[in-house]
């Protein structure tokens, strides 16, 4: 019974007398358990509910759906840039060192509330897996993807209910950039498939997701240098090792994609007519490139940001 007596003492400390104030009466804000519960449900449903589902199934054709998804993405991603250059950048951010500001003033609460809006956005981007799901790619629901997805909507919780603002904001301002650039890669893919294999951006997506972990990696290792700032220093020792580990990830993905050599193909003579123009030895649809949905692909193993890639970002 005393254990369970602390426990509760510690939850109601941690959850309502440290939090910030502001965002306890936001939609998922008050407790984790519905946000928890959001999780829950996408884990089952992309592991083991809709992969059942879908076994006898034909993929579903979402191309519209998906279209308007990624143009949807694109204009918050955008909004969310352009506010955190507004209320951040224009006056005074520190990369060295920015406290946050709890005052119910205009200007903090508004900061508050975008980061609020982010992390929204991070429960959007959980529709990227269930959509793999629903078009049979369940070779690209891999570990990383789902890790990524879950980690960054529980990581980003965390900061609208203790710090939203400060020195995370630079994470989401950066993040909303990329996934600018990559929703709108993945839009104009998605709206028309021949620019899949036009597209000369496609590599330099990958280098701008490499600039941005390494960034935000570099923006929380000098907060280690500030012992006067009065951010909370505990979400360094999550937030590093991540971008450390993703930043390595995508390091790999682009030497295996754009830099290792591939072997030349041996080509045999073969009398075996050819389907739709196409090799039958190529029919499997496995190449290094980018799928249906203008997701960047290595074989059977899909990366992506989200901010959302894995994803996360």
């Amino acid at each position: 019974m005393l254990v369970l007596r602390y426990l509760a003492s510690f939850y109601h400390y941690v959850n309502y007398e440290v939090s910030d104030p502001r965002v306890n009466d936001w939609f998922l804000m008050k407790t984790p358990w519905p946000g928890a519960a959001i999780l829950g449900l996408y884990l089952m449903f992309v592991l083991k509910w809709g992969p059942k589902w879908m076994e006898h199934r034909k993929p579903f054709q979402i191309d519209t759906i998906i279209k308007y998804y990624n143009l949807v993405q694109v204009v918050l991603c955008a909004f969310l840039f352009v506010e955190g250059f507004r209320l951040g950048y224009l006056r005074g951010y520190s990369f060295l060192c920015q406290p946050v500001d709890y005052s119910p003033t205009e200007i903090p609460t508004a900061i508050a509330r975008r980061c609020y809006y982010y992390f929204l956005v991070k429960v959007l981007d959980l529709l990227d897996t269930v959509f793999f799901v629903l078009r049979k790619k369940q070779n690209q629901v891999s570990f990383l993807h789902v890790y990524h997805h879950t980690g960054m909507v529980m990581l980003v919780w965390s900061g609208v209910k203790w710090f939203p603002g400060g020195h995370g904001v630079f994470m989401g301002f950066i993040n909303s950039f990329v996934h600018v650039v990559m929703y709108s890669y993945y839009f104009l893919t998605s709206a028309n498939p021949k620019y899949k294999n036009n597209l000369w951006w496609k590599k330099y997506i990958t280098q701008l997701q490499i600039i941005q972990f390494g960034m935000i990696f570099l923006q929380w290792f000098v907060l280690l240098f500030q012992p006067n700032c009065t951010f909370p220093k505990w979400p360094i020792f999550v937030i590093l090792p991540q971008n450390l580990f993703m930043f390595c990830l995508f390091l790999d993905f682009y030497y295996q994609a754009y830099i290792k050599k591939k072997p030349t193909p041996v080509v045999r003579p073969s009398s075996e007519p050819q389907q739709n123009g196409i090799h039958m030895a190529e029919s499997n649809g496995k190449a290094n490139g980018v799928d249906r949905n203008g997701k960047l692909t290595s074989g059977d193993c899909t990366k992506r940001n989200s901010s959302k890639e894995v994803s996360a970002s």
